[in-house]
């Protein structure tokens, strides 16, 4: 089954996958504490706006990930003391869904140590909600958070574990755990 991207997200752990059948030419980068979507050397040049992006920002020992430029409204709420589901309601709410050819939706969620938060925008609804478990959204066919089992316990296993779950089209993966601080982890197909 084709998803797209998604996230999981977990108390304590995360993961972010890009999946793509249209701009595979692509791969996670670390620029300064930050993970980038950004294109490969031999990738097309585009002009598509959603195709480069931070997926993973850390914020005061919390780390947010999504699938698109509303991780850096959300991150830069939570510098300034917004609780976690306001952050990303505020940015989600801004933002709104993608206006590409899919109407593609907006996910994102905070992880923290003990608790983590989920969102999405899309064309039809503004979904925020804390999670006790791990929890995925996707950008297609799975589009409103659900459960998720989910056995990573370090960035490099949830980058690993995200990378290989059986959904079409893996392109690269990102993994966080969160306690006491962030740790990151990347998995580019390339």
């Amino acid at each position: 089954m084709y998803v797209g991207r998604f996230v999981v997200v977990g108390p304590g752990i995360g993961a972010y996958r890009v999946s793509s059948r249209s701009f595979p030419n692509r791969r996670i980068v670390e620029r300064e504490g930050t993970l980038t979507v950004a294109p490969t050397p031999d990738a097309p040049e585009t002009d598509n706006p959603y195709v480069s992006y931070n997926c993973v920002r850390e914020s005061e020992g919390r780390a947010v990930l999504g699938n698109g430029s509303h991780v850096d409204p959300v991150t830069e709420k939570l510098d300034m003391g917004y609780p976690a589901r306001d952050a990303l309601a505020t940015a989600l709410l801004s933002l709104d869904y993608e206006k590409d050819d899919y109407d593609t939706p907006r996910i994102a969620g905070v992880v923290e140590a003990g608790t983590a938060t989920v969102g999405v925008v899309r064309r039809d609804a503004l979904l925020v909600e804390s999670v006790a478990e791990p929890t995925l959204v996707a950008t297609y066919e799975e589009t409103e958070p659900r459960a998720f089992e989910f056995a990573a316990a370090d960035a490099a296993a949830a980058a690993r574990e995200a990378y290989g779950l059986d959904f079409e089209h893996a392109i690269c993966a990102a993994g966080v755990a969160v306690d006491g601080g962030v740790e990151t982890a990347v998995v580019n197909g390339d």
